[in-house]
């Protein structure tokens, strides 16, 4: 049940960074209601792939998918672009990982592994990036100025 919960206590966040530098890098204003929103469906539908019997990293695809389908359907841009910003964030988000796992490493004389087995730990060193995201977020709305009227709901 722990498990469960420290799974939702980092992966609701880590979805709301997802979403919004998708958002942000569309041009699309960022409505942190909606996106929270978005965020929590997102993390309950990867964590149920997550418990299926299937290939790891599945989840991943789920969770691009569904943010390109709702970014298609909830904003005016268009599927093409709402997936190759949906695949942008994702990637910035694993090139956000390695390093902050190895720095965490690093800093606590730890192996990734390691800290793998610790479930404070683990959620301890997600965070930092989720906080990264949310910024990196932030920054490209205000650089990047979203457009008006790009929001169908």
């Amino acid at each position: 049940m722990l498990k469960l919960l420290l799974f939702f206590v980092q992966g609701i966040p880590e979805s709301a960074g997802l979403v919004a530098c998708s958002l942000a890098l569309a041009r699309v204003n960022l409505r942190w209601g909606v996106i929270w929103a978005v965020a929590s469906v997102m993390t309950v539908v990867i964590y149920m792939v997550r418990s299926l019997p299937v290939t790891f990293g599945l989840h991943t695809v789920a969770a691009i998918f569904l943010s390109a389908l709702f970014i298609a359907r909830a904003t005016r841009v268009p599927p093409s672009i709402s997936f190759i910003v949906s695949f942008a964030s994702f990637a910035l988000l694993a090139l956000l990982e390695v390093p902050m796992y190895e720095l965490i490493s690093s800093l606590l004389n730890k192996e990734v592994s390691n800290l793998m087995s610790d479930n404070y730990v683990w959620l301890l060193v997600g965070l930092p990036q989720v906080a990264i995201m949310i910024a990196i977020a932030l920054l490209i709305s205000k650089f990047r100025k979203p457009m008006e009227g790009m929001w169908r709901i």
